[in-house]
């Protein structure tokens, strides 16, 4: 059991404090500008055509609040400068991809499966157990981040090498990230990394705090960005294979009524747990990673921003959740999944028209006995030390509790 006790003055292991001063010398040109990211990214790619253009007004609103953000030190700001300069890329190469192959706007795409839920509540384990057998199509981290290669690269070997300085960096510089969420290049990751290509979701959040960014996605309308989101899935199936998406993230929470429009016919598994526990557990997550990009951290104020946006999110779930008719939905609670999870895998797979294969039912044991729950150790949670009260909490999450706990 590890206590996070340096969450508002990080402490960083000497070799990785000396990484940082490294990074800090080459962050001093770099400026969160749209026309420098812009320009870079054509220089690096040798493409020009970004696709449909409206994404700028809401990458200018996110770089303003980038720059808004208290205490962003350097080794932050090539962090960030270098994320949104591989969405950028990743914009130039899919629209050039689309150009040479105009068909995949042609491919069907089987109605996907959906998990839909908070940190904490089971949607991780839920979502490799599911992508352990060949059933789904599912995203690995590195395809994730970089979902088409460079011009001139052929095949998966740069970018997943790519990613792998990307995740041992991280794993040194965060060592008990991994008790909180496993990362590793080659792990189920949620496509709400795709969703940021678009410069609309709230994965941003998460990144950093960006309240100007927040209020601009909530005024709108996601249904475009999902529909941004269902091409490029039909790209990554024409160039890498797979019949039907397993897709996961928090985000849909609160985006059932847009995932229902631009996925019709979608299943959707909604994970539930208490929110308190979930809340302070979420909390601390942020403000553990928040140390990559700022010094110090307001835990205490970044506890407060997650209480507010969890209750957000949860207020429209209840609101929306029979926007997906029962016939293609299902609740599932974590201790029941944590009772049996096989159970609960197999009446996912039911609900979606899925038979558990052989190969299939082989390949979630086999991943059930090599992560076993808590085997890299646990975090020691405590609201106080996300400036958060526990009561007060319980009573503003009531109303999704009585619906769905």
């Amino acid at each position: 059991m590890v206590h996070l006790d340096d969450l508002d003055q990080p402490r960083f292991a000497p070799d990785i404090e000396e990484i940082r001063g490294f990074m800090t010398a080459m962050a001093e040109p770099l400026r969160l500008e749209s026309a420098a990211l812009h320009e870079q990214a054509r220089a690096e790619t040798g493409l020009s055509d970004f696709g449909p253009r409206d994404y700028e007004e809401r990458l200018d609103v996110l770089l303003a609040a980038m720059r808004e953000i208290d205490g962003l030190d350097g080794p932050g700001l090539l962090n960030l400068h270098s994320q949104l300069l591989q969405m950028l890329r990743n914009r130039l190469l899919l629209t050039d991809l689309l150009a040479q192959h105009p068909e995949i706007h042609d491919i069907e795409l089987v109605p996907p499966v959906v998990i839909a839920g908070l940190p904490r509540t089971g949607t991780t384990h839920l979502h490799n157990l599911l992508a352990a057998g060949p059933t789904f199509r599912t995203l690995p981290y590195w395809e994730s981040m970089e979902p088409l290669p460079m011009p001139g690269e052929v095949g998966d070997a740069d970018r997943r090498a790519r990613a792998d300085l990307a995740v041992g960096f991280m794993n040194a510089a965060m060592p008990h990230f991994a008790l909180m969420h496993e990362m590793t290049t080659d792990h189920v990751h949620e496509e709400i990394q795709l969703l940021a290509n678009d410069f609309s979701t709230m994965f941003f959040e998460t990144v950093a705090e960006v309240p100007a960014w927040r209020d601009h996605y909530l005024a709108h309308d996601q249904q475009p960005h999902y529909r941004y989101l269902r091409t490029q899935l039909q790209a990554l199936q024409h160039v890498r294979g797979g019949r039907r998406w397993l897709l996961k993230s928090p985000q849909h929470l609160e985006q059932l009524p847009a995932l229902e429009a631009v996925f019709p016919g979608l299943t959707v598994v909604v994970t539930h747990r208490d929110p308190v526990p979930v809340t302070i557990s979420m909390a601390t997550m942020i403000a553990y990673t928040a140390r990559m990009h700022r010094s110090p951290v307001p835990a205490a104020k970044i506890g407060h921003y997650w209480a507010d946006r969890i209750d957000v999110m949860l207020t429209a779930l209840v609101r929306d959740r029979d926007a997906v008719p029962p016939d293609r939905s299902i609740d599932v609670r974590f201790d029941e999944f944590m009772a049996d999870d096989l159970a609960t895998a197999d009446r996912v797979l039911a609900l979606a028209g899925e038979q558990v294969t052989p190969e299939a039912a082989a390949a979630m044991a086999d991943y059930l006995a090599g992560h076993q729950r808590g085997r890299l150790g646990t975090v020691d949670y405590r609201a106080a030390d996300v400036g958060l009260d526990e009561d007060e909490l319980r009573e503003r999450f009531a109303p999704y509790a009585a619906r769905f706990l």
